[in-house]
């Protein structure tokens, strides 16, 4: 009787259980947060669905970032955002925390120092993970040289000889010899570190107003009197100038050069960033700069999980070389570096090797930037902006340049950026 009694109950469980085993659990969402430009944005989108198509068991679902977001599980930092984030790195989880956890290996000593500043600890971990990164190279228009009598297989490697073929290619009808763009970026940043000059003292309080410096914003204003130098703004108007074949010659990121190849509007070479020939010791090193992942605080460990299962994706060889290949940004491990090297072809990594080499100086690091301090970048460009218009000397720009940007300089950090 006893039997009977339980057994329709029995009978139940037993016919609802293939039921329940035949469902299987929604993929857990993983939010991903940027400040891209819509084709960059649909570029992360193809890397994003293939993670999401080679398993099933988390879901990275993007998403445009606004001023007072809340972190997400995953944000794509710029450059320009970065002394932010460092700023308010309580509401972030360290990235070598997140992947222990999650038991995903990983060994950032892999990583060149010059891909970690300001993204590592005192002790070498790291808090966010590098993805974009690039230095500045110089691109030239190769026809715009040949028509001006200028060997396109050997551009110039100093500003000496960058000014003397700036004069030729106006010579030769060029309205736009010379541009660049991200001018701070460019040149302070990068022209401080490739010349041997600071950018800040040891106490962290800007210093770039010194001789190099000077010098070359005089340069560059003479080069805006002459006619041989273009502005087009503070981004990147310059590079699409450069690629319709409006100038001769261009300074911006490395990572220009992909689309540059693939337009093919103007045959272009590039070539390492001109240096002061007449400044000891140059040239030394120059910056590698660019996005980076930062992981927010407060999820739980399934939720890191996944975190850690789309940082290893990004890390596997094979996807950093096609990730070189369409974007033009460096690996970041020497074994991804060696993979590029052996498998694209020479005309595709011209601006990997050249970014290989400056970076492989023994210069200083320079962990603060001003291009990756929003109010400052904003007080410098306005200065180099009146230097090149010829409405204040050289000098007298790059001075008020630091005294205003010490000035907003602790409001903006927050924190202490040096260690």
């Amino acid at each position: 009787m006893r039997l009977l009694k339980f057994l329709p109950s029995a009978v139940a469980i037993v016919l609802a259980a293939p039921l329940a085993f035949s469902v299987s659990a929604a993929p857990i969402p993983i939010d991903l947060s940027h400040r891209l430009d819509e084709g960059q944005g649909e570029r992360l989108e193809k890397f994003v669905a293939r993670f999401n198509e080679r398993q099933k068991d988390y879901q990275i679902n993007i998403t445009r970032r606004v001023d007072g977001d809340a972190p997400k599980h995953i944000n794509l930092v710029t450059r320009e955002e970065q002394a932010k984030f460092q700023a308010s790195k309580a509401d972030f989880k360290p990235l070598y925390q997140v992947m222990k956890q999650a038991k995903q290996p990983f060994d950032s000593r892999k990583l060149s120092p010059d891909l970690r500043v300001g993204l590592d600890d005192a002790k070498g971990n790291l808090f966010a993970l590098p993805v974009a990164l690039s230095t500045p190279v110089l691109y030239i228009n190769k026809d715009a040289f040949r028509k001006a009598g200028l060997d396109p297989e050997k551009p110039p490697k100093t500003w000496v000889e960058a000014q003397k073929a700036a004069d030729k290619l106006f010579d030769s009808g060029s309205d736009c010899p010379y541009t660049t763009s991200w001018p701070a970026w460019v040149h302070i940043d990068n022209l401080s570190a490739w010349n041997g000059g600071e950018i800040a003292d040891a106490k962290g309080k800007l210093d770039f107003n010194g001789l190099v410096q000077v010098k070359h914003t005089a340069m560059l204003t003479t080069w805006s009197k002459a006619k041989f130098f273009a502005y087009f703004g503070r981004r990147d108007e310059a590079d699409r100038r450069f690629a319709a074949g409006e100038c001769g010659m261009l300074t911006s990121t490395s990572s220009l050069y992909g689309a540059l190849r693939d337009d093919r509007k103007v045959e272009t070479g590039v070539s390492a960033l001109p240096y002061h020939d007449d400044v000891q010791g140059s040239p030394q090193q120059t910056l590698a700069d660019g996005a980076s992942l930062w992981v927010g605080g407060g999820k739980n460990a399934d939720e890191y999980k996944g975190v850690a299962m789309f940082i290893s994706f990004l890390l596997e060889p094979a996807l950093q070389v096609e990730f070189s290949a369409m974007e033009g940004f460096l690996p970041m491990t020497p074994v991804a570096r060696a993979a590029a090297n052996s498998k694209l072809l020479q005309a595709d990594v011209a601006n990997l090797d050249v970014a290989y080499l400056q970076l492989q100086g023994k210069g200083s690091l320079h962990p603060l930037r001003v291009s990756q301090i929003e109010p400052v970048r904003v007080i410098v460009e306005e200065e180099l902006e009146a230097a090149w218009d010829g409405r204040k000397p050289a000098k007298e720009a790059l001075d008020n340049a630091v005294e205003r940007g010490n000035e907003v300089l602790p409001a903006a950090l927050k924190v202490q950026l040096l260690k």
